[in-house]
């Protein structure tokens, strides 16, 4: 974490926007903590105290400071990094795990023990996983005060406060206001028009930052590209997909901005707002240090013109592991459309529909207890295939394979592997897609060895991983950028 503190006065004092979400600056003489680009008066560096989370300040008594808004920077990109015990912790935290099942809910899917987790989790974050949930509690009913009229009462529950006057002290501590004062400041519309056909459901409209440069040809046109029809789908402008989420099911709109991702979200539950944000933020890789990565990559004479030339690129992910990993294997050896039109098939056959369709958005994508169920009739592929997609969902589902948020990125790759029928690519491709490893590498991919070779790199697999090891950890990024080099639609951003 940046907490030396030479270095972090000379980012406060220059007001660095890339350090935001990575510290936090509080003054002593205000009692507000800011994150670093705060265009406020630069206080004098005497008066400032440096904290690696929101929640470390919180707990040490400051405030939100009411112009810069620290509790809404972008998350800290250590933790979509790492692979050690505190960033499995912080991706379960952020994901909403401890408001759903305590910090022993959290520990348990860790393997350790509540004491471990507190204890690490502190050293580094400065606070404890309780505290990290309420600063995440404390940002939802922020965002749920500004952006909608819910009464009070309904945003409590929704934002994971056991009473309504947990909720008034912790928005009176946290932001120095009430939450009636909070919503009279709000200046943006407010809306909770419900999604066409689904009347139950909640509407909020959400501005998800991100640390520049961005691109977003890439992400959106990989999303776009492979998207299953019922369950994903490209329309007015917005990659749009159905969420299933703790409380029910969701749906999300995303729009590439100048200096944000727009999202409309759809709920049927608001207890899944800030679940469904997270998922949302992670599907974009929008947590990113573009310049950490760019830089490294452009250490390397022969990818510094791809970087130079698209910088800020981002890696796709899922929003769903479970169903990224069923798909990925869907899509060994066929094009992007018949991977499309087999996933479409499972889920017009599988899949939970949607109480009404909204767009061309019909239903979730099918559980991997569902998948494992399939008959043969709903794969139309190879016998072996078959097998290996069934084995695959019941491994899953049984938790034989754990690729969730705080799973082990190593003893998942080994445990896929050794599945019959998925080899080095699919566990690569699962690796970069679902785990989130930035360093993951489909070597054999058939885009990857002809970016490969573009750019001077013999197509030979011992080749291309030896060359490869200079661009680690980032490898993962490494490979949108030799994917780039095609002019293959995933590379576009889409058009309509």
């Amino acid at each position: 974490m940046y907490l030396d503190t030479e270095a972090c006065v000379r980012a406060v004092s220059s007001r660095d926007a890339r350090f935001d979400g990575w510290f936090y600056t509080a003054v002593k003489t205000t009692g507000i903590y800011c994150r670093p680009s705060c265009p406020a008066t630069t206080p004098k560096a005497r008066n400032m105290v440096f904290y690696p989370s929101a929640a470390a300040a919180q707990s040490g008594g400051f405030r939100a400071c009411k112009r810069c808004r620290p509790d809404t920077s972008p998350g800290s990109p250590e933790w979509n990094v790492r692979a050690d015990l505190v960033a499995r912790a912080m991706r379960l935290i952020a994901d909403g795990v401890v408001d759903r099942e305590g910090v022993a809910g959290l520990a348990r899917q860790l393997g350790y023990s509540v004491r471990q987790i507190e204890r690490q989790v502190r050293r580094e974050l400065g606070a404890g996983p309780l505290a990290l949930a309420r600063a995440q509690r404390a940002q939802t009913a922020r965002v749920l005060v500004e952006t909608s009229d819910l009464p009070m009462a309904d945003i409590a529950f929704a934002a994971g406060f056991g009473s309504i006057r947990a909720f008034n002290d912790t928005v009176r501590e946290v932001f120095s206001t009430t939450p009636r004062e909070m919503r009279s400041r709000a200046t943006h519309s407010k809306t909770t028009e419900p999604a066409v056909g689904a009347d139950s459901w909640h509407h909020l409209r959400l501005r998800l930052p991100f640390r520049r440069p961005f691109l977003p040809d890439n992400v959106f046109g990989h999303l776009a590209a492979t998207a299953v029809p019922g369950v994903e789908e490209w329309r007015d402008g917005a990659y749009r997909r159905t969420l299933r989420l703790p409380h029910g099911p969701g749906v999300v709109a995303l729009a590439p901005q100048a200096d944000h991702v727009a999202a409309s979200l759809w709920l049927t539950d608001l207890r899944d707002l800030m679940v469904a944000t997270s998922r949302c933020r992670w599907m974009l890789d929008l947590d990113a240090d573009p310049e950490a990565v760019d830089t490294a990559l452009s250490a390397d004479e022969r990818l510094a013109p791809l970087v130079a030339g698209a910088p800020g690129r981002r890696v796709p992910r899922s929003a769903d592991s479970d169903e990224m990993a069923i798909r990925i294997v869907l899509g060994q050896q066929v094009s992007t459309k018949a991977a499309r039109t087999h996933g479409a098939r499972l889920v017009a056959a599988l899949g939970d529909p949607l109480a009404a369709p909204v767009g061309g958005l019909t239903h979730l994508f099918p559980t991997s207890d569902q998948v494992r169920g399939t008959p043969p009739e709903h794969l139309a592929m190879p016998a072996s295939r078959q097998r290996t997609v069934v084995a695959l969902a019941g491994a899953l589902a049984d938790g034989e394979i754990d690729l969730t948020l705080g799973s082990d990125w190593e003893m998942s790759r080994s445990t896929l592997l050794a599945l019959p029928g998925i080899g080095p690519w699919s566990v690569e491709s699962i690796a970069m897609r679902a785990l989130g490893d930035p360093d993951a590498f489909p070597s054999s991919d058939l885009g990857i060895r002809a970016g490969a070779a573009r750019i001077g790199i013999a197509d030979q697999q011992p080749t291309i991983l030896a060359e490869a090891a200079a661009w680690r950890p980032w490898r993962a990024y490494a490979a949108q950028h030799l994917w780039a080099t095609t002019d293959h639609e995933i590379n576009h951003l889409p058009k309509g």
